[in-house]
């Protein structure tokens, strides 16, 4: 049985949708931690049990059976996230699965900018000393949350964000497809993937230039500086410490982090993946 973390999450719940269109429900399992969310996927053969990341024993009882388990990375940062990811590594190995797949992005280590990639590097040495063969998906930066910077913008006509470089914004889509794919039987991939990307990597100015192309408006790409970003973030309500972690995601992009656009995704898709400026026409059409 192939089992899905988080699987009515925005990635997990895609992931199982394609992993239906490939494979038996009933040889799907999902662990989530509100069951009547799940409701619709029980009612079409899959099976649903309660699991969280902070209950091992929960855990045991959703892993049950499992060949195959899919970590969803929990979507917060820091120490307390990668302890919870440990606890499902830990219940994966003690259901006797015979690979687990874990949602990481591309950029992930050590010495990242970004606290998310830390988070994955260290949660990947966890898999790496788990015993049980492992993949990990190096997931493009999820172009959900570059269209989510530059929402403001199209508004006001200003895109007024920390100093970036060019990100390779991935469809959720397309890395749900993806992670279907190697969780339905694709092996040649032995621990961190090369980086699942769109074909391009692009910056919030090339951004401000597609916005103004799609809505034939001037959009104007403004650096405000880092210290007046994260002030305006906690003035906003934001903690501290979130703060200082979204804007990690622009020192780390300053770095290069996110840049590299490979081959792979569009290899295990059989297509190429969704561009920004698509995804971009699809949010302007959906908010008009």
């Amino acid at each position: 049985m192939i089992i899905v973390t988080g699987a009515t999450g925005q990635l997990g719940s895609q992931i199982v949708e394609r992993l239906l269109d490939r494979v038996p429900a009933e040889r799907v399992g999902v662990s989530v931690r509100d069951p009547k969310k799940a409701r619709s996927l029980a009612d079409r053969g899959v099976r649903v049990r309660q699991g969280s990341f902070a209950d091992p024993a929960g855990l045991a009882h959703a892993f049950e059976g499992a060949s195959r388990i899919l970590i969803v990375s929990v979507d917060r940062m820091g120490e307390e996230t990668v302890r919870q990811h440990r606890t499902a590594i830990d219940a994966a190995v003690a259901s006797g699965a015979r690979r687990i797949v874990y949602t990481a992005q591309m950029g992930a280590g050590p010495t990242s900018r970004f606290q998310a990639c830390r988070d994955h590097a260290a949660t990947e040495q966890a898999l790496a000393a788990s015993g049980v063969p492992w993949t990990s998906l190096r997931n493009g930066f999820h172009a959900a949350s570059g269209l989510h910077f530059l929402a403001p913008g199209l508004v006001s006509g200003e895109i007024a964000l920390p100093a970036d470089g060019p990100v390779c914004w991935t469809a959720h889509a397309d890395l749900a497809e993806a992670a279907a794919v190697i969780l339905a039987g694709e092996d040649r991939f032995e621990g961190p993937t090369p980086p699942l990307t769109a074909a391009e990597a692009l910056t919030f100015a090339d951004l401000a230039e597609l916005a103004g192309d799609l809505t034939g408006r001037t959009v104007t790409r403004t650096t405000a500086p880092d210290d007046k970003f994260r002030e305006q973030l906690v003035d906003g309500g934001v903690p501290a410490e979130t703060a200082d972690q979204l804007l990690g995601i622009f020192t780390a992009a300053r770095e290069g982090e996110f840049a590299t656009a490979g081959p792979t995704l569009a290899e295990l898709i059989g297509r190429e993946p969704i561009s920004l400026r698509t995804l971009l026409r699809e949010h302007l059409a959906g908010n008009a």
